[in-house]
């Protein structure tokens, strides 16, 4: 008997629209025996889209598209990331060949490009070719398996990528070789328990990063216990209290991506076993980004690592697997939660520290990103955060429309098109126009596959204070509050259309802690930045000591140099050491997104700290 599930293919029609089309792929059902053991897990309010429905345009589409085709399929695969693999001979060091699989099968699945599908095979097929009979899948030569650093981080992931694959293509290798290395692990560990990964020069969960969520998925899928009671029993994940430890000192535990990952495996560990304290230290995570300044303007978190409050932006500011996995965490309590905050987030972290780890030719990918500085790339494509870059980006189509009891949910708008089935075998096709976040208008149009009612929830960013949506044969938009879901109820029929307004004013948000007194420039979820090379000021120039003049403000100014069809905007300011505010500004300077590879600045003096044009930023939640 065969299953077919039916993929959604995208074809271009002059004058922006889109075409579709169904076509089916099919899978023999005793190609994926395991399903048929997989563990129950409980249902949440959203429920993510499956990667072949969907097809994403816009800035978001532009940027998968960039990370595959001047990223990706770039990559000296065989040198850089297999052959560590092949001859075994290290004692240290970390490659990420597991997160890249795992990238590759998810954009695979979501373009079903040949030339991904192909590197999919092969390089899985190397991959596997690597694995030894007792399992051992890594680099390090015998002696130095297992407790050297980040042996068991690079193990686990190559288990996560691995499950990625079976569950997106049904292969059987994947799961089977998945399954060996996560043995491996387990029959070591257990066999010398008192034995630390890492010798202990670290905190342990930061040097098994990843282990939980992998053993987790692997339970998911097959079922078999012992890898929930490695969690359980010898990882004692129900345990773990966390705290949000400030600054790198110590053995690092307040690094803020590993704190990531482990607060994502107690939320699905609550999925399988419900335990109301597995959600306390994710809600520490939320409570101290929004109402402790853990959260900087442009959307990411974390100072050489790890947790900072101090609101600073220099030099090691956003390491990118922090961005990835502060959305990637997001994306799982907006499942849970329902909350548009999490969206609202989502959406600056994208637009502004994510897209800016990126140079604009999508070949290279930065370790941080600050925003008061130069920036600079990272010199190699394996390693932690280009890997975990392009993770994120292959996920990013999954976070745009949800599914749930009672209809769907958008919470990103971007060009783009879905189709999902609902209660009663109904079908539902969504498509968005809009040239959004440059763009403040959305044009959604619902195809139910027959007249039918259901609602669709619509995310109303925090940052829009006059949103309007006009439904179906409406003549008058009605207004929608910020930060909440604008729910719409109705019988639905084909290609009815809903309108959603979007106005984009100016913001100067004002600086808090380190940036007390100055003001950061923001139009819709986009922060705007300093390049000090467009505009011709001198290398010895101290930005910070620059002073804007608020009012003089021009734009927004049409501007490709960034990203097409992107924005820009002049603004007077005194120079360093003017007479301010008696004497004329003598600068206008122009900025631009903050994705600009050489933007330096986004937070600038301003005459007056208390201006009333000057607000708070939308996601700092006052305690």
């Amino acid at each position: 008997m065969k299953k077919c599930i039916f993929l959604l293919v995208g074809f271009l029609i002059t004058g922006g629209g889109a075409g579709w089309a169904l076509a089916p792929v099919c899978s023999a059902e005793s190609e994926q025996p395991a399903a048929k053991a997989a563990a129950r897990i409980a249902p949440m309010p959203y429920q993510p889209i499956e990667l072949r429905q969907i097809h994403v345009e816009g800035l978001i589409g532009r940027r998968i598209q960039m990370t595959i085709e001047n990223n990706l399929l770039r990559l000296n695969l065989d040198r850089d990331f297999l052959r560590p693999f092949k001859e075994k001979s290290s004692d240290g060091g970390y490659i990420g060949l597991g997160k890249t699989l795992d990238a590759v099968a998810h954009l695979a699945a979501y373009t079903q490009d040949k030339r991904l599908l192909e590197l999919r095979t092969r390089l899985l097929t190397e991959t596997l070719a690597c694995q030894e009979p007792d399992g051992y899948l890594g680099m390090m030569k015998p002696e130095s398996r297992m407790w050297s650093l980040w042996d068991v981080h690079e193990m686990s992931y190559l288990v996560y990528g691995l499950v990625s694959d079976y569950r997106l293509f049904q292969e059987k290798r994947s799961l089977e070789a998945a399954q060996k290395i996560a043995d491996y692990i387990v029959r070591r560990w257990s066999a010398e328990p008192d034995r630390i990964p890492g010798g202990g020069q670290i905190a342990l969960h930061m040097a098994v990063t990843g282990i939980e969520p992998a053993m987790l998925a692997l339970y998911e899928t097959t079922g078999q216990k012992k890898y929930l009671d490695f969690c359980t029993q010898f990882r004692r994940l129900p345990d773990w209290e966390g705290r949000i430890v400030l600054g790198r000192w110590g053995k690092i535990e307040g690094h803020a991506y590993a704190y990531m990952a482990r607060c994502m495996a107690q939320l699905r560990l609550d999925r399988i076993e419900p335990n109301p304290r597995l959600w306390q230290c994710s809600r520490d995570v939320v409570d101290f980004l929004t109402a402790r300044n853990g959260l900087v303007i442009t959307g990411t978190c974390g100072d050489h690592e790890c947790w900072h409050d101090t609101q600073e932006g220099t030099i090691n500011l956003g390491e990118t697997c922090a961005t990835a996995y502060l959305i990637r965490f997001l994306h799982e309590l907006l499942q849970r939660e329902a909350n548009p905050l999490y969206g609202d987030i989502m959406e600056r972290a994208i637009y502004n520290a994510l897209f800016a780890a990126q140079s604009p030719d999508g070949r290279r990918i930065r370790y941080y990103t600050p925003f008061d500085g130069p920036r600079r790339y990272f010199d190699l494509d394996t390693y932690c955060c280009p890997c975990n870059y392009r993770r994120i980006v292959a996920e990013l189509p999954q976070m745009i429309y949800y599914r749930s009891a009672q209809g769907v949910m958008v919470n990103l708008y971007a060009p783009s098109m879905v189709k999902l089935e609902l209660a009663d075998g109904l079908t539902v096709s969504l498509r968005q126009q809009t040239q959004y976040p440059h763009g403040e208008q959305v044009v959604l149009h619902v195809t139910p596959s027959r007249p039918a009612e259901f609602e669709l929830a619509l995310r109303i960013p925090r940052w829009c204070r006059e949103a309007r949506v006009r439904l179906p044969g409406g003549s008058l938009a009605q207004p929608a509050n910020p930060g909440t879901f604008f729910v719409i109820k109705r019988q639905w029929q084909a290609d009815d259309r809903v309108v959603l307004e979007l106005p984009m004013d100016w913001r100067w948000i004002k600086g808090r802690v380190a940036q007390a007194g100055r003001a950061a420039l923001m139009r819709g979820p986009l922060v705007f930045c300093l390049n000090r090379q467009r505009n011709k000021l001198p290398a010895d120039m101290d930005l910070r000591l620059l002073v804007v003049d608020t009012s003089s403000l021009a734009g927004p100014l049409p501007d490709d140099s960034v990203q097409p069809a992107g924005w820009a905007c002049r603004v007077r300011a005194w120079g360093p050491g003017q007479w301010y505010p008696l004497a004329q500004t003598d600068l206008e300077l122009v900025l631009t997104e903050f994705p600009d590879p050489e933007g330096e600045a986004i937070y600038f003096k301003v005459p007056n700290p208390n201006a009333p044009e000057l607000e708070d930023d939308e996601l700092y939640l006052k305690p």
